[in-house]
């Protein structure tokens, strides 16, 4: 198999674990937001080391207006749409987050005819109704159960696929001016910048003595944030983006395997078949869009 496949999907297999990191850090006693400052923090540390080695040059901001690009994909991107996942995490279960996550598409085809009026094809109108579907049947609409109908899983786990998107449309505009690597530096910059001031250490500072604890967010930062954006990087630079992004959906393959592994979570055949779904649309549009306008959502920071 080509090198670049097998780094790009090692890259979506490891952002698929991180249901593992965040679910343990819950067993310690952390909140969403917490375990989101603590994701963006070690991964604003590692990212920082990485880029004044290899190439610190990329740390110039050609004007210091241009924050206003940062705080769009720090703030109202990454800290939303990790909280959100964080609580779909919390409220329901993994391979269910993870298929609302990947929703996200769907959001950025939404938002760019709105914003950057680009055409609704064909291809993209069938793949957003097979979306639709497909997260009718995750959620319980379809058919019609009651007894799985989450109302707040559903809204935090959708709420998570319009912040993932998010981060293209900000990128978009960034993009002009930015490598992919610095936008992503400095938005998890941003991001800790924001929080730290807002984390409890009165109640938590003892929590992050445990080895366990920061093993857990050391690991969070460092194996599914920073270490999957730099080989999914590697990878794709060496191939299409289209292929990268159809190699990426087993992203959502392995989170389910974790969540219905490792924690026993439920996800019946049902719910399988709408992620099925949902993937199944990102691949129509990979396949069949032969020009692309929008950096697709993942630029290695889920």
């Amino acid at each position: 198999m080509n090198s670049a496949y097998l780094f790009i999907m090692l890259g979506a297999a490891l952002w698929g674990t991180i249901g593992w990191f965040v679910k343990n850090l819950y067993a310690f006693g952390f909140t969403p937001m917490e375990v989101v400052t603590l994701r963006v923090l070690t991964t604003a540390i590692i990212l920082l080391t990485y880029i004044l080695i290899k190439s610190p040059e990329k740390l110039l901001l050609h004007s210091i207006k241009d924050v206003k690009y940062f705080i769009g994909t720090g703030i109202v991107s990454i800290i939303f749409f990790n909280y959100c996942l964080f609580t779909t995490i919390e409220l329901s279960t993994i391979p269910f987050a993870t298929a609302l996550l990947y929703t996200a598409p769907a959001f950025v085809t939404i938002l760019s005819l709105i914003l950057f009026k680009e055409k609704l094809t064909r291809v993209k109108l069938i793949a957003l109704l097979i979306t639709l579907f497909g997260t009718c049947l995750i959620v319980g609409i379809i058919p019609l159960n009651t007894e799985t109908l989450q109302l707040n899983s559903i809204l935090f786990g959708l709420g998570s696929g319009i912040g993932y998107a998010l981060y293209s449309i900000f990128s978009k505009y960034a993009l002009k001016k930015y490598t992919s690597l610095s936008i992503t530096v400095y938005t998890f910059i941003v991001a800790s910048i924001a929080l730290l001031p807002f984390f409890p250490y009165a109640t938590k500072i003892h929590l992050l003595m445990d080895p366990a604890v920061l093993f857990y967010s050391f690991g969070l930062g460092l194996l599914p944030t920073a270490f999957a954006y730099i080989i999914y990087t590697y990878g794709l630079h060496q191939t299409e983006a289209s292929r990268a992004s159809i190699l990426s959906t087993i992203e959502p393959v392995v989170a389910t395997f974790i969540g219905i592994i490792v924690f026993n979570e439920a996800f019946s055949h049902i719910q399988m078949v709408g992620m099925a779904c949902i993937i199944g649309a990102i691949m129509l549009i990979q396949l069949f869009t032969t020009k692309k306008k929008i950096s697709h959502a993942k630029n290695g920071v889920i």
